[in-house]
C-alpha cells in the first residue's frame, strides 16, 4: 500500500478499527476514508454503492460489525447474523464491482466450533457445532470469509481475511451489558474499589461518562449514594466482593488491539490471498485461566475484597486457544505482553482515554 493509497477503512471508531486507524496515521498514511455509522449505514446496499461509486479506494479495511459479548449475543442473534451479514455482503460486493486492489476482512475466533481441538488450527473451519451462545455472529462470520474465497476464485481479487484472538484497547466498550470480557470485568473491579473507598464523587463521573446497561441507568438517582451503590450492586460491583459470571475455570486469549493493528497492515502491506489461503489467525498462541486473569485484574485495579462466582451463568466455551503456526510462518508476533496490556489499559480507562 502507497502512502498515498486511497483508503478505505470501515468501522474506524471501533475498538479495531480505532486502532487500525492509529497505526496508518502513525505510519504516514495520508488519504484514509472514514464514515461513521450515521453518516453510511452499511447494511444498505444502495448507499454502499453510492459511496464506493463516487470514492473508488483502492484499498478496503473491513473493521466494522455488530459485536458484543455472551449476553448481547444471546439475547439479540437475529441482529447480529442480520446486520454482520449484510455489512459484509455490501462492502465485499462493492470492493469488487469498483476495482478495489485489495481487502482486508476482520472475523472472530468464535468462527471455530465448539469441541475444536486445542489449539484451533484454520483448517478446523467447518469441522463441527459452533458454540450456541454466538452462533448467529459466528455463522455471519464464517460467510463472509467464504465470500472472500468465491470472489477470489470467480474474479480474481485479492481479498483476505483474518481471524483475530479477543481484543481489548483503546475504543473498547465499557457498557456492562454488551461489553467484551476484559472491559466489563475491569469496570466492575474498579466500581467496586471506588465503593469500597465510598468514593461517590469519582463514581459518579463515571456513570455519566459511561452507560451500565441493562436499563439501569434510568433508575439511579445521582444526588443519593445510596440509589448509587444499588445499582453498583446490580451489575456485581460491592464493597467486599466483586460477582463474575460462571466459575472461572476457562480460558481465553487476549490481545491488546494496537498489536492486531499492527498484524493487519503488516498483511496488507506485504501478503496477498495466494500467500495466506481462505483466512489467518492473528494470535500469540497462549491464553490465560479465567481465573488467573480476575485475580490479575483485581491487582491491577488494587481492590482489596473478593471474587465471587455467579455458576448460574454460562461460561462459554471451553476453551479457544487460537493456533500461530501460520502467523508467524508469514512474518509477524505480537509484542505487548497481557500483563502490561492490563496495566496500560486501566490507566487508559482512568485517563479517559479508553
Amino acid at each position: 500500500m502507497e502512502k498515498n493509497a486511497k483508503i478505505y477503512l470501515a468501522g474506524h471508531t471501533g475498538l479495531v478499527g480505532s486502532a487500525i486507524h492509529r497505526k496508518l496515521l502513525d505510519l504516514g498514511y495520508t488519504n484514509i476514508i472514514t464514515k461513521t455509522s450515521s453518516e453510511l449505514d452499511l447494511t444498505r446496499q444502495d448507499l454502499v454503492e453510492k459511496f464506493f461509486e463516487k470514492e473508488r479506494p483502492e484499498y478496503v479495511i473491513l473493521a466494522a460489525a455488530k459485536v458484543g459479548g455472551i449476553l448481547a449475543n444471546s439475547t439479540y442473534p437475529a441482529e447480529f447474523i442480520y446486520q454482520n451479514l449484510m455489512i459484509g455482503l455490501n462492502v465485499i460486493n462493492s470492493a469488487y464491482r469498483f476495482g478495489a486492489k485489495k481487502l482486508l476482512n476482520l472475523g472472530s475466533s468464535c468462527i471455530y466450533p465448539k469441541n475444536a481441538p486445542q489449539p484451533m488450527k484454520e483448517e478446523y473451519l467447518l469441522s463441527g457445532s459452533l458454540e450456541e451462545t454466538n452462533e448467529a455472529y459466528a455463522i455471519a462470520k464464517i460467510s463472509i470469509i467464504e465470500l472472500c474465497k468465491f470472489y477470489n476464485k470467480q474474479y480474481g481479487t485479492n481479498f483476505i481475511s483474518v481471524m483475530p484472538t479477543n481484543q481489548y484497547g483503546v475504543g473498547d466498550n465499557f457498557d456492562m451489558e454488551t461489553a467484551h470480557l476484559l472491559p466489563m470485568i475491569l469496570r466492575r473491579f474498579y466500581l467496586a474499589k471506588l465503593l469500597s473507598e465510598n468514593n461517590f464523587d469519582r463514581i459518579r463521573f463515571d456513570l455519566k461518562k459511561r452507560k451500565l446497561g441493562f436499563g439501569i441507568d434510568k433508575d439511579i438517582d445521582f444526588s443519593s449514594d445510596k440509589s448509587i451503590e444499588k445499582a453498583l450492586n446490580k451489575i456485581g460491583a460491592f464493597r467486599d466482593k466483586v460477582v463474575l459470571w460462571g466459575d472461572g475455570s476457562v480460558y481465553r486469549e487476549l490481545m491488546c488491539s494496537d498489536d492486531l493493528a499492527d498484524a493487519c497492515i503488516y498483511l496488507m502491506q506485504t501478503k496477498d490471498f495466494r500467500d495466506i489461503g481462505d483466512f489467518v489467525n492473528i494470535t500469540a498462541g497462549d491464553d490465560i485461566k479465567l481465573s488467573k486473569l480476575f485475580e490479575m485484574v483485581k491487582e491491577t485495579i488494587g481492590f482489596n475484597g473478593r471474587i465471587e462466582y455467579d455458576k448460574s451463568k454460562p461460561n462459554g466455551t471451553f476453551r479457544k486457544l487460537m493456533d500461530d503456526k501460520k502467523i508467524k510462518k508469514l512474518g509477524w508476533k505480537p509484542k505487548i505482553d497481557i500483563r502490561d496490556g492490563i496495566k496500560k489499559f486501566f490507566k487508559q480507562y482512568k485517563d479517559g482515554e479508553a
